[in-house]
């Protein structure tokens, strides 16, 4: 009954989008729907995220608040400096805005998978499923590391410092601290995801990125000098071992994705470039082979008759 009335229906917009059926209008008045739905996700995201504002400015101050210099003497309770009279609400706001993305995430995510999955085939929006479902878990574990970081890290950052002692910190500037390292570790640890993209889409072989180990283990130490905010060896070296895990477990799989495709087995695969071919041919040597017999004359053709001249008759004038 439910095949009957969905063929009665007629196509949906997925088996249009998928045939090309579907018109430059359409397409455009899809976007434009799902657009409007995932502004809708947003929004509601946004509403979620300055009701719970309070909770997560909570968390991301924690590590600040765990400083003997952040806390009042005489309240006891922890303390921010403020420079304008709009900061806490601004950061509030913007607090909000970061929670709504990412609870609206599912929605928008899913709008703009559904205008995008019928230009890919079904291969590809399988695997795009698992590459989505291992990003998140990734990003997620570059975030509890990074924070983890700043809560070893600050202490020792604010004690080397020309003062010589921590002092009270700018709210809006510390917050924003730390939401650039919540990101910048979160995508460090998308990394092996780029690899194995590489890899499925066969542009390079597990091999090959074997042999790069060197060059990405130094690359991994040296982004982790530069993105760690400690400038001691914890932070460098715990955020280097995660990215070379990863590389190393990333390379693992590719390897396995070669042989399971049968990659490297291929008549050319052992051979460079400048080698030459062991396949015998037969060469002729120059000026072995039998001499080629003169041309024969080509007939000339019958000349052409000349056309007669028409006689001109003129009658006597009389």
């Amino acid at each position: 009954m439910a095949l009957t009335l969905r063929r009665n229906r007629g196509p949906s917009k997925f088996e249009q989008a998928s045939d090309g059926s579907m018109t430059l209008i359409e397409h455009v008045r899809e976007l434009r729907n799902r657009l409007f739905v995932a502004s809708l996700g947003v929004v509601v995201g946004l509403i979620v995220g300055f009701i719970i504002s309070q909770w997560v400015f909570g968390i991301l101050k924690a590590p600040y608040c765990a400083l003997p210099s952040s806390i009042n003497d005489t309240t006891g309770s922890c303390e921010f400096i403020t420079l304008a009279v709009t900061d806490q609400l601004m950061l509030r706001l913007k607090i909000a805005l970061w929670v709504g993305l990412l609870v609206g995430a599912p929605v928008w995510l899913y709008q703009l998978w559904a205008f995008v999955a019928p230009g890919l085939h079904r291969h590809e929006r399988k695997w795009a499923y698992v590459f989505v479902g291992l990003a998140v878990p990734l990003f997620s574990g570059g975030v509890v590391l990074a924070y983890l970081v700043i809560g070893h890290s600050l202490a020792f950052i604010m004690d080397a410092g020309v003062l010589g002692a921590p002092t009270k910190l700018e709210v809006t500037s510390y917050v924003g601290f730390v939401m650039n390292m919540l990101l910048l570790f979160g995508a460090a640890f998308e990394f092996p995801l780029l690899l194995l993209m590489l890899n499925f889409t066969g542009v390079v072989t597990g091999r090959r990125l074997l042999s790069w180990w060197r060059a990405v283990v130094f690359l991994a130490f040296a982004f982790a000098a530069v993105a760690t905010p400690d400038p001691g060896p914890f932070g460098m070296a715990l955020l280097a071992a995660c990215i070379s895990a990863l590389y190393f477990m990333a390379v693992g799989v590719a390897i396995i994705n070669d042989r399971r495709k049968g990659r490297g087995k291929e008549i050319y695969a052992g051979l460079s470039d400048d080698q030459i071919s062991t396949l015998e041919e037969e060469r002729v040597p120059v000026g072995a082979s039998d001499p080629i017999a003169a041309p024969a004359p080509v007939e000339s053709p019958s000349p052409v008759e000349a056309p007669r001249p028409i006689e001109r008759r003129f009658d006597d004038m009389t």
